[in-house]
């Protein structure tokens, strides 16, 4: 069944989770949109417990394609080039979800981020995270989440919402955050 969730941020911006309508074989799975951009994040786990380690065994991919903003390599390439110089650190999803899975789950799990369409404009690396920890958090998978993540420039004295490209270059202040729910007396867990 489809099911479709439109978050409104300041400074007029919108992401919309959309869930129900591909990717039904993964456990989770989300595609993120906000403007012309749009992520789909799955999340998948073995139902067995990996045997004889001591560390949870989770794998992360965040992945931009030239296609995503709309050019078509004509020569064939040894590696899948992005659509920008420099792929975002996979560590940008990894470390806000890692702790949150309990401390004796050991059954492998993997999570993907894949961006479909991107604008010239806007990062599409903020929906990975925030579309990977709801594709997570409709999973059947153990995860004390979810997860939410904005990026914050600092911007003639004033704050703005995940900025451009352009925007960015302007700031004196680039911020990445991900932080889990509110606690019952008002803090934030980061």
């Amino acid at each position: 069944m489809k099911h479709d969730v439109t978050i409104e941020l300041a400074g007029g911006k919108q992401i919309k989770f959309e869930t129900g309508r591909i990717a039904k074989q993964a456990s989770g799975a989300a595609f993120t949109t906000s403007g012309d951009n749009a992520v789909l994040a799955t999340a998948v786990a073995s139902p067995d417990p990996k045997e004889g380690i001591d560390f949870f065994p989770l794998t992360v991919e965040y992945r931009e394609f030239t296609y995503a903003g709309g050019r078509i390599p004509v020569v064939h390439q040894a590696r899948r080039p992005s659509f920008r110089e420099g792929n975002p650190d996979v560590g940008q999803i990894d470390r806000p979800i890692r702790p949150l899975f309990p401390e004796a789950f050991r059954n492998e799990n993997a999570g993907c981020a894949f961006v479909y369409s991107a604008d010239k404009e806007n990062d599409p690396d903020v929906l990975g995270i925030n579309g990977a920890s709801c594709a997570l958090a409709l999973s059947d998978i153990p995860f004390h989440g979810p997860v939410g993540a904005v990026r914050i420039g600092y911007i003639d004295g004033a704050y703005i919402v995940n900025p451009t490209y352009s925007e960015r270059w302007s700031a004196c202040l680039t911020l990445w955050s991900s932080a889990q729910g509110r606690h019952r007396d008002g803090r934030v867990r980061r």
